[in-house]
C-alpha cells in the first residue's frame, strides 16, 4: 500500500476536489497552513477550485481561517472565483466577510458585484456599491453577453477611446485595402504573412473605435497603439495561440503597461479600487476587458469578429 506524501507536491487543480486525496496528505503530515509560494496556501487553492468538502476539511485544520495571501483571504478568493458554495463553507467556519482588504473590497462588498449579492445575508449597515460601481457591474454583464463566445486565438485587437474610425485611419496613415486581397488573406493568412500584418479592419463603436485583425498581432504593435493613443487611451491585445493573451495599454502616445494578461483576473492590494472591480467583472473575458478599459460600449461582436466598417492597409514603416 502506497504511503501518502507529507507535502503538497503534485497536487493539480482538479485534485483539490478529492477529499480522499487531500485528507490523506493532511493525515500524512502535509501542512494545512502553507503551500506553493506562487499559488498560495492550500485553503486558498481549494477555495478557488476545490470542492466544498475539501474546503471544510482544510478550514477545520488551519490555524487561521482568515490568513491572508497577497492581501486576500481564502474567503475573498472564493468570492472572486464565483464559488458561493465554498464561500458559504468558509463563512460558517468563521471567516469574516467584512474584513477590510484589497483596497476597499472585502469579500462581502465584492460579493455584491457577483451573481449572488445576498451571499452573506443581511446587508444593513454594511458598505455597498457606489452608483458608479453598480453601473460598471451592469455594463459588464451587458457587454459580456453582447460579445458572446467565439474562437479568437491568433487575433489582434486595439480598442481606442474617443476617436472615430476615420481619425484612426488618419493617425495610421492608412489607405483603403483591396477587397479581393483581403478575401484571399482571410482564406489563407499563413500564405500571406508579410502582407497580412499590414491589413487591419477599423470600426466605429459607441465610445471610440476598434482596430482588429483576425489573423495576427498587427493592431497590438507598439507603433500602432502609440499613434492611436495620442491624447487618449488604447487597450490592445494579441491572442497568442502559443502563450495566451498578451496585452498592453498606451496613453497619450506612450505605452504605460506591457505584457499584461487582459481578463487574467489577478488584482493586487495596491491596485486602484475601480481596477480591482474591473479585474473581477472581466475575469476570463479578455476581449470585453480591453473594450471596457477604453470605455467602449460595443452593442455586439461585429467590430471584433464580423465585417469591419473598412479594411485598410497601414503605411509602410516599422510598426
Amino acid at each position: 500500500m502506497a504511503v501518502a506524501q507529507a507535502d503538497w507536491s503534485g497536487i493539480g487543480w482538479d485534485a483539490w476536489k478529492s477529499l480522499r486525496l487531500i485528507r490523506a496528505r493532511l493525515d500524512a503530515g502535509a501542512d494545512p497552513n502553507s503551500g506553493d509560494v506562487y499559488y498560495g496556501p492550500p485553503l486558498h487553492r481549494a477555495a478557488e477550485c476545490g470542492s466544498p468538502d475539501v474546503v471544510a476539511e482544510l478550514a477545520a485544520r488551519v490555524d487561521d481561517v482568515d490568513a491572508e495571501h497577497e492581501g486576500r483571504t481564502a474567503l475573498w478568493t472564493a468570492v472572486f472565483a464565483n464559488r458561493p458554495d465554498n464561500a458559504r463553507i468558509l463563512a460558517e467556519a468563521g471567516a469574516d466577510p467584512w474584513r477590510p482588504m484589497m483596497n476597499g473590497w472585502s469579500p462581502g462588498r465584492l460579493s455584491l458585484a457577483t451573481p449572488t449579492p445576498g451571499l452573506f445575508g443581511d446587508l444593513a449597515g454594511r458598505p455597498g456599491l457606489s452608483d458608479a460601481e453598480a453601473a460598471a457591474v451592469a455594463e459588464a454583464r451587458r457587454m459580456v453577453a453582447a460579445l458572446g463566445e467565439f474562437e479568437y486565438d491568433g487575433m489582434g485587437l486595439a480598442c481606442v477611446a474617443g476617436i472615430s474610425a476615420a481619425e484612426a485611419v488618419r493617425r495610421l496613415a492608412a489607405v483603403p485595402a483591396d477587397a479581393a486581397e483581403v478575401e484571399e488573406i482571410a482564406e489563407d493568412p499563413w500564405s500571406y504573412m508579410d502582407e497580412s500584418l499590414d491589413i487591419v479592419g477599423i470600426t466605429d463603436v459607441p465610445g471610440g473605435c476598434v482596430v482588429s485583425q483576425p489573423w495576427g498581432y498587427g493592431p497590438s504593435t507598439p507603433g500602432v497603439t502609440e499613434r492611436l493613443s495620442a491624447g487618449t487611451v488604447c487597450y490592445a491585445m494579441y491572442a497568442n495561440p502559443k502563450s495566451g493573451n498578451q496585452g498592453s495599454v498606451a496613453r497619450d502616445g506612450e505605452i504605460v503597461e506591457w505584457d499584461t494578461h487582459p481578463g487574467g483576473g489577478s488584482p493586487y492590494p495596491e491596485q486602484p479600487t475601480a481596477e480591482i472591480l474591473i479585474e473581477y467583472l472581466y475575469d476570463g473575458e479578455a476581449l470585453a476587458y480591453c473594450c471596457a478599459g477604453a470605455g467602449l460600449r460595443l452593442p455586439d461582436a461585429r467590430a471584433i469578429n464580423g465585417e469591419p466598417d473598412m479594411w485598410v492597409r497601414l503605411a509602410e514603416r516599422d510598426w
